[in-house]
């Protein structure tokens, strides 16, 4: 049996919260899947700051690009420039299909860029995908203590 994972979603547009807890919560998988609606907050999250301070840091990251309060680029650079977080896989999960921030996402190491599908039943598809490929066939890293 496959262990559960804890997945961080970083989204602030409550229906892709929805569907995409909705997607994982469906899956052949148990998650653990936490939510923070901004960038600043997701960096709150992972550096166990405030009321983060007992929250167990996750295996596997899903981060908007589009965020408020710091947007997921700057997000993304923090997790890499992080010893202790760098090595958590970090996939864009986001409307942006922009060239600049493809391109932006893999020069701050993020592990994969995915453009949300806009019809809900290849979106439902896409975290699916996500889910088959993170969880089931690779192999995440285990976490170092703190």
């Amino acid at each position: 049996m496959i262990k559960p994972i804890h997945i961080l979603l970083v989204e602030d547009n409550d229906g892709d919260i929805l569907l995409t807890t909705e997607a994982l919560n469906e899956g052949k998988i148990s998650n653990i899947i936490s939510v923070v609606k901004d960038g600043w907050e997701a960096i709150q999250f992972l550096e166990k700051n405030g009321k983060y301070l007992d929250v167990q840091i996750p295996d596997l990251i899903l981060l908007d690009v589009n965020l408020p309060k710091m947007n997921g680029h700057e997000v993304l650079k923090n997790i890499k420039a992080n010893e202790k977080l760098r090595q958590i896989p970090v996939i864009i999960l986001t409307t942006s299909s922009s060239e600049n921030d493809v391109h932006l996402s893999y020069q701050n190491y993020a592990n994969c860029f995915i453009t949300k599908p806009v019809d809900v039943g290849d979106f439902l598809k896409v975290v699916s995908y996500i889910e088959n490929f993170w969880i089931s066939i690779v192999q995440l890293p285990t976490k170092i203590k703190n």
